[in-house]
Order: structure tokens, then C-alpha cells, then sequence
């Protein structure tokens, strides 16, 4: 029951109305018996600015952040951890005494799902795709010591831009940042491969993966006649496929990977870890993972 002492989470976007995550995190609240509510609010483009002193205003407790407000809301915080300005997007923020942070945990959601069935050590990975998902998960691929990332994409130039701008901030030097937080990875060690390529190079590229990532929206609800970006002629049983469009459940890519056997990862799973992540953030508990993946699934149906 909402009352006095009910704290605020929420997201602010636009559009909003599609978004599963009321229903998960609230779901999760009242599982745990804890006294929060998650609220969606749309959020146009000239009114970020006030929406995030807004927020402060009224206590409100954190916030999701999505499309299209993940890159210029930086501007809006008084601080943000190394990953949301490795990625330069943040789609979480924490307020506490009057402060706001921001986190992205896009990319800590995408590697916990495929951690899940595999080790990433040393291993040689295909995205598909060169947008906010692809840098948000190369950054988090990289700290975690794969062998090489190649991306693919049907513009090689903008893959090849992405790349050059992944590799020039792992060697960056961030302690000027005032809004920075303090540095948390140790970036010394990370050797890894970059390559890049067009659609037409996929089958070869995936000959040696072992991990491959479609980050791109091919197959998205209510596009399900889309032709997947790989069939299974050119995957190989001990592939590993992990498509982040998360409606529907299975996409075209999926049915293709189980065909030849292949190891698949629902892109549900992405969007359950980043919750749980966030879940963590906001209120410093464990989340009741059963609870919010029974959530989206209920959701996607």
C-alpha cells in the first residue's frame, strides 16, 4: 500500500508506455515486502533538465533511463561511475542526499547472461551491429579478457569508428574528471583483438567464434517475419547465440541456432540481470530474480 514512507523508483523516457519494467520491479517490491513503487513517466526531450531536479525535489529514490535520454542526461549529474563514461550513456541513476550518479548497467546485464553457460576468458566474439548495445557490451567484454571482438555490420565504416573509439578510451586517462567516481577497473591488462567487417563476412567470422551477439533489432516485435542475421548453415553446434531482443522470446536468429545445436541465450535474460543490477543499486538487497524473470515472461505473453 502506498503511503507517507513509500519510496519512488521509476523511468523516464519517451516513449514509456511499452516499458516491462514497471511490472518486474514491482512484482520484485512485493515479493520482498519492501515499501517502494516503480513509476513510468514520459519525459520530452526539452524537460530533461527539470526532470532530474524534479526528481531531487521530491526524493525520488533512482531512476531508469531510456531512449532518448541515456546520452544527454550525463550532462544532467553530478556524478557517474566508469562504465557510464566509458559507454557514454547512462540508463540508471541513484539519488541520495541530494546527489545524483549514474550507472549503465546494459552491459554488466548482456555478460552476466551469456556468464551464465560459459567463461569468457580468451574467448573470440561476433556483434552484430555497431549502436549503443554493441559499445555498451565490447566495453564490458573487454574488462572481462575475451581473445577478440569482431563487429559486423551492415555499414563497415561505422563499426570501424566504434572500434577506434573503444580502443583510444581503454588507454585513456579519466582522473580529470571531476564527475567521474573513483576508478574501479583496472584497464592495465586487457589485450584484445579488435576486428571489424560487412554483413556479407558473417560466415566467415563465425567459422572461429565461439560467441556470437545480434545487438541489432532484426526479428524486434511486431517486425517476426524478419530474415534472422544468420541462418544455421553458417553457425556451428558449439556456437554460443545471444540476441538481446527480448519480444519475442525466441526470435528467427534463435530457431536458426537451435537448429545446428547451437547454445542460445534468451535476450530476456539482459534484460533481467540490468534489473537485477539496478534493484541492487536502489536499495543495497540481493534481487528476487525467479520473481522478475516469472514477471517478463508473463509480460512478453
Amino acid at each position: 500500500m502506498i503511503n507517507g514512507t513509500t519510496k519512488v523508483v521509476g523511468i523516464i523516457g519517451n516513449p514509456v508506455g511499452h516499458s516491462f519494467s514497471p511490472a518486474m520491479f514491482n512484482a520484485a517490491f512485493k515479493s520482498m515486502n519492501m515499501n517502494y513503487v516503480y513509476v513510468p513517466f514520459k519525459v520530452e526531450k526539452e524537460n530533461l533538465k527539470y526532470a532530474i531536479r524534479g526528481a531531487k525535489a521530491f526524493g525520488i529514490q533512482g531512476l531508469n533511463v531510456t531512449i532518448p535520454h541515456k546520452q544527454k542526461v550525463i550532462n544532467e549529474l553530478d556524478k557517474f561511475d566508469i562504465m557510464a563514461n566509458l559507454i557514454g550513456a547512462v540508463n540508471t541513476i541513484k539519488f541520495k542526499e541530494g546527489k545524483s550518479k549514474g550507472y549503465n548497467t546494459d552491459c554488466v546485464g548482456a555478460v552476466r547472461a551469456i556468464k551464465e553457460v560459459s567463461d569468457l576468458k580468451d574467448k573470440n566474439v561476433v556483434i552484430v551491429g555497431a549502436g549503443g548495445a554493441a559499445r555498451a557490451i565490447s566495453f564490458q567484454l573487454a574488462i572481462e579478457g575475451v581473445n577478440s571482438i569482431n563487429m559486423i555490420n551492415r555499414s563497415p565504416k561505422k563499426a570501424k569508428s566504434l572500434i577506434y573509439d573503444i580502443k583510444t578510451l581503454l588507454s585513456a586517462d579519466f582522473t580529470d574528471n571531476s564527475k567521474l567516481d573513483e576508478l574501479t577497473i583496472d584497464f592495465s591488462h586487457i589485450d584484445i583483438t579488435f576486428k571489424y567487417g560487412s554483413l556479407d563476412e558473417l560466415p566467415k567470422s563465425l567459422a572461429d567464434a565461439d560467441i556470437l551477439i545480434d545487438t541489432t533489432p532484426v526479428g524486434m516485435h511486431p517486425n517476426l517475419n524478419d530474415e534472422p542475421i544468420a541462418t544455421y548453415d553458417i553457425m556451428h553446434s558449439d556456437l554460443i547465440v545471444n540476441d538481446i531482443v527480448y519480444n519475442p522470446l525466441e526470435t528467427n536468429l534463435l530457431k536458426e541456432a537451435k537448429k545446428i545445436g547451437a547454445t542460445i541465450i534468451y535476450g530476456t535474460k539482459m534484460l533481467l540481470y540490468q534489473g537485477a543490477e539496478n534493484f541492487k543499486i536502489w536499495t543495497g538487497e540481493e534481487a528476487p530474480l525467479d520473481i522478475m524473470e516469472k514477471s517478463i515472461l508473463n509480460s512478453i505473453k
